[in-house]
């Protein structure tokens, strides 16, 4: 089975930081970009950040930009996050999700091209 399982998750203080895993089975991890996407209540999904599986190359939403780090580690089949300088705005439920159109990350996420999304896993940013 195709499955994507996002974790690390929690609570944190304004200026703390976490770091999400997104761990894949069932296929190579590294043949695929991988997205993480955030969803706060009442909002649209965002994009927030994307790992090419072709050349290394990444995208970062504005809004998280110089904060945030992907990283993937294709040996243990995961791509991290790494969320630095958390603010109130980060609170939201982290999905990852793998690409099946493009290996390389070009630009805004779209949704439409992603699949085997994880179940999720939640971040909340205390002032």
């Amino acid at each position: 089975e195709v499955q994507l399982v996002e974790s690390g998750g929690g609570l944190a203080q304004t200026g703390e930081s976490l770091r999400l895993s997104c761990t894949g089975s069932g296929f190579t991890l590294d043949d695929y970009a991988i997205g993480w996407f955030r969803q706060a209540p009442g909002k649209e999904r965002e994009g927030v950040s994307c790992s090419s599986a072709s050349d290394g190359s990444t995208y970062y939403a504005d809004s998280v930009k110089d904060r945030f780090t992907i990283s993937r580690d294709n040996a243990e089949g995961t791509v991290y996050l790494r969320m630095n300088s958390l603010k109130p705005e980060d609170t939201a439920i982290y999905y990852c999700a793998a690409n099946l159109m493009r290996r390389r990350c070009q630009g805004p996420l779209r949704n439409h091209e992603y699949a085997y999304w994880g179940q999720g896993t939640q971040v909340t940013v205390s002032s």
